[in-house]
C-alpha cells in the first residue's frame, strides 16, 4: 500500500524556476541559489524515519525474491578503494564482475567496477567489451580537498584511462558554508571534464548534518547536470541509510515531475546483505517508482554485498547455503 510522502513535491515553477526545468535564473548567484534551495519543502525528520522504517518491513517471496536478487546483482558497482589496491586485485575483481558465479552461467554480471582513477586502465583492459562499466572516483576522493585544477585533471586522467563513469565528491565545506554557487560551478566543470562519461555526484551525507541539507544537495547536483546522485564515499560513518536514500529518491522523482528528466540514485557504504538490498529496492519502487528499478537509474556501491546476494541466490536455486568460502572474498 502506498505511504504518505514526507513532503509535498515542489512545483516546476517553485522559487523562480521556469516550467520545463530552466533553472538559469536560479543558478545565477549565491543569493538566488540560497532562495531556491532554502525554499524547498522541509523534511519532516520524524516522518521520514518512520516511513523508511515501515518500508524496511516489507518482504517479498519466491519468484519475486529471485528476480529481486538478480536485479540487485545487476545494480552493484563492485568496489575496491583501498590504498593497497593492486593491478592484480583489480583484474580479479573485474573478472568476478563479469562472472560473479563461475559455476552458474545464468548469474548476471554486475553494473560496474569502481576503482581509483590510476587503476581504471587495468579495469577497462580486463572488462573489455563485457558491458560492465568502469567507474572511477575522482576530484580528490574522498575528502575533496584540492584545487579545482587538480580535480579536473584527476577527472580527465580517469576518463582517458577508460572510465565511462566518474564518481566525484562535492566540497562539503563550501556547501555547509552556504557557498552554493561554488559547489554548483564545480559540478558543472567536472561534468564538462567527463566528456562522454556519466557523472555521479557524491554528497557524503553523513557530513551534511540534516535531511534538509540532503534534499538541497540533491537539487543542487541535479541542476548542475549530474547523471546520478550518490550518498557516500564509504569512508565516513554513517554512510548510506534508508531514510537518506528515500529523501534522494523523492528528489529525483520531483525533479522528473519538474523537468521531464530522470536522474539516478546510488547509495554506497554499509549495505552488506541481500535483505538490506531488497529493502532498498522496495523503497525505490514505492518512492520513485518502477522506472528506477534498472541499473541505469539505481546502483549499490558495495564491496561485500555481492557475496551475500550470491549466497542467497544459490540457496534459492539449490535449497542449501554455500559455505562462506565458496565465493571469492573481495
Amino acid at each position: 500500500m502506498p505511504t504518505t510522502p514526507t513532503t509535498e513535491a515542489p512545483a516546476a515553477t517553485a522559487a523562480g524556476s521556469a516550467p520545463g526545468g530552466d533553472f538559469s535564473d536560479v543558478t545565477r548567484s549565491d543569493a538566488s541559489l540560497r532562495r531556491f534551495l532554502h525554499g524547498l519543502p522541509g523534511v519532516d525528520q520524524v516522518g521520514a524515519d518512520a516511513r523508511a522504517a515501515s518500508l524496511g518491513t516489507r518482504s517479498i517471496k519466491t519468484t519475486a525474491k529471485a528476480q529481486a536478487l538478480d536485479l540487485a546483482i545487476r545494480m552493484v558497482d563492485l568496489t575496491t578503494l583501498e590504498g593497497a589496491d593492486t593491478d592484480g586485485k583489480v583484474r580479479a575483481l573485474a573478472s568476478k564482475a563479469v562472472r560473479p558465479d563461475p559455476a552458474d552461467p545464468t548469474c548476471p554480471s554486475v553494473a560496474a567496477v569502481c576503482v581509483y582513477g590510476d587503476l581504471a586502465a587495468t579495469a577497462r583492459q580486463t572488462l573489455g567489451d563485457s558491458g560492465v562499466h568502469v567507474a572511477a572516483v575522482a576530484t580528490a576522493f574522498p575528502s575533496g580537498r584540492a584545487s579545482r585544477e587538480i580535480k579536473l585533471a584527476d577527472t580527465r586522467d580517469a576518463v582517458a584511462a577508460g572510465a565511462d563513469e566518474i564518481d566525484m565528491v562535492i566540497d562539503r565545506g563550501a556547501f555547509l558554508s552556504g557557498r552554493y554557487l561554488e559547489v554548483f560551478e564545480e559540478i558543472v566543470a567536472v561534468k564538462e571534464a567527463c566528456g562522454p562519461a556519466h557523472l555521479k555526484v557524491i554528497f557524503e551525507t553523513g557530513e551534511l548534518q540534516t535531511y534538509d541539507n540532503v534534499r538541497r544537495a540533491s537539487w543542487l547536483a541535479m541542476m548542475a547536470g549530474g547523471h546520478f546522485i550518490k550518498t557516500s564515499t564509504g569512508k565516513t560513518q554513517p554512510a548510506a541509510t534508508l531514510p537518506v536514500t528515500m529523501i534522494m529518491l523523492e528528489a529525483v522523482r520531483d525533479w522528473r515531475a519538474a523537468t521531464g528528466q530522470m536522474v539516478g540514485v546510488k547509495p554506497a557504504g554499509g549495505i552488506r546483505t541481500a535483505k538490506d538490498a531488497i529493502k532498498y529496492l522496495v523503497t525505490v519502487n514505492e518512492v520513485a517508482g518502477p522506472d528506477w528499478l534498472d541499473p541505469d537509474w539505481f546502483r549499490f556501491g558495495a564491496s561485500t554485498l555481492l557475496n551475500d546476494l550470491l549466497m542467497q541466490r544459490t540457496k534459492m536455486r539449490t535449497g542449501r547455503y554455500s559455505g562462506p568460502d565458496y565465493f571469492t572474498l573481495d
